[in-house]
């Protein structure tokens, strides 16, 4: 059988590559432009979140198989809060079964006189992208697939992915599963996520889950004596016809296909200690979302850097200080209260600028602060600004382009004395000035 399959993956690996028109290895491009031959795409740094390039990445479109990185998420999540561990064992329901074996679906041929474990069922799917252990995960951890695809839609909302739709567990389309599907949804349903969705879960998986890494960068696994293949091809394979596919950094996420959403995947990679998500969906062919996946990763590794723009302490030239009213000084230092260390392109270091916003509720009308302010206090944010051709932002919804704006030392305020004083030398400068005003309006 592990012959068989050898030779079966070889026979595909080889139709692919005499239908598909490869393309050459990305060399750097001076151009924001990528030319990228997939529907829709995203580059993301994973420790900040940012953006670093993107093509139509708010359209939802089918994920495919990218859909089981949710059922990956919540079954981490349940073994980190106890409710199951890696040694649990499921039993394999009789939908399970069915799904498992239709050859169709290419199962690992589970059976229902055995139980499996947590730990069997979860890289069967996560390296082979088997649909049948990702529904037994789903019905050990919310009792049916239908509670589950509800757990997976009240997670996206939590995490905060702008768009998806969640309508079962593996990536199948509806239509596939007949009568099996979970209820409330429809036969002609489909999962639907966008590049930026995908990116945005994979970066949560990674960060809070780095072990789903272990599991996803081994080539091959062992599953009840038998050896399965990871369909991602960027991985280090033995087989010879594969190298050409292998990429230095490569430890996951996920692959996806079915005739709707064509050939889809999530890649992250790290180097350097630096680590990138790309997404692409909807490339025509399993060697071009690999060759596309490359081009992104070539991209993001060769173009940027994650620089410290500004640090901690910085101040604007010419607005370092600001007038203080009622205080014993007249005026405040202001400074950053964090650096700016963004991941930014070669050579556009100068084209990053910092802008002032004071709270407007420290402020008197006559736009001065009011004293007593602390020292450390935030009177207001400091923006990054880029005055370049292309910002894509993050893939959060709070901007994380902004810090604290703060107080450099305490300013008390001025006794009632002193205020007393200066109220008084007010009134009549004010006096004179209008006395001034009025005798230069009589000639």
């Amino acid at each position: 059988m592990k012959q068989i399959k050898k030779r079966l993956l070889f026979l595909i690996a080889s139709l692919v590559l005499i239908t598909s028109v490869m393309v050459q290895p990305f060399s750097t491009q001076a151009a924001d432009t990528l030319d990228l031959d997939a529907e829709s795409a995203i580059l993301v740094d994973a420790e900040t979140g940012k953006i670093l390039y993107a093509k139509d990445p708010d359209v939802a479109l089918p994920p495919a198989s990218m859909t089981k990185m949710m059922t990956e998420y919540l079954v981490l999540e349940a073994i980190d809060s106890g409710d199951i561990s890696w040694d649990t064992t499921a039993e394999i329901s009789d939908y399970a079964y069915s799904i498992s074996a239709n050859a169709s679906f290419s199962g690992v041929g589970l059976e229902q006189d055995k139980e499996y474990t947590v730990h069997d069922l979860y890289d069967a799917m996560a390296v082979n992208s088997d649909n049948a252990t990702t529904i037994a995960l789903a019905e050990l951890i919310a009792g049916t697939e239908t509670e589950f695809v509800a757990l997976m839609n009240e997670k996206a909302d939590e995490l905060g992915l702008p768009e998806y739709k969640f309508v079962n567990s593996t990536g199948l389309d509806n239509s596939s599963l007949d009568d099996n599907r979970p209820e409330g949804t429809d036969a002609d349903e489909t999962n639907l996520l966008s590049a930026e969705s995908s990116a945005l879960l994979a970066y949560h998986l990674v960060n809070k889950f780095p072990e789903a890494l272990e599991i996803s960068s081994q080539p091959e696994i062992e599953f009840e004596g038998e050896s399965l293949d990871n369909w991602n091809w960027m991985l280090p394979h033995e087989a010879t016809f594969l190298e050409q596919f292998y990429y230095e950094g490569m430890d996951g996420l996920k692959t996806g296909n079915t005739d709707l959403a064509g050939y889809t995947f999530t890649g992250t990679a790290e180097r350097n200690g630096k680590r990138l998500i790309s997404v692409v969906m909807k490339t025509e062919s399993e060697a071009e979302r690999f060759n596309q996946t490359e081009k992104l990763m070539d991209y993001g590794f060769e173009q940027f850097e994650t620089t410290e723009l500004f640090p901690a302490g910085y101040q604007v030239e010419n607005e370092s200080s600001i007038p203080v009213a009622k205080g014993k000084e007249d005026a405040l230092n202001i400074s950053t209260a964090e650096s700016f260390t963004v991941p930014i392109k070669s050579g556009e270091e100068e084209q990053y600028s910092v802008d002032y916003t004071i709270d407007e509720d420290y402020l008197n009308e006559d736009g001065a602060l009011t004293a007593p302010i602390e020292e450390g206090e935030s009177i207001g944010t400091a923006e990054l600004v880029y005055d370049g051709e292309a910002d894509y932002g993050y893939i959060f919804d709070d901007n994380r382009n902004t810090v604290d704006l703060v107080a450099n030392e305490s300013v008390e305020k001025s006794n009632w004395f002193m205020l007393t004083l200066g109220a008084i030398g007010d009134f009549f400068a004010n006096l004179f000035t209008s006395s001034v005003d009025w005798i230069k309006g009589l000639f």
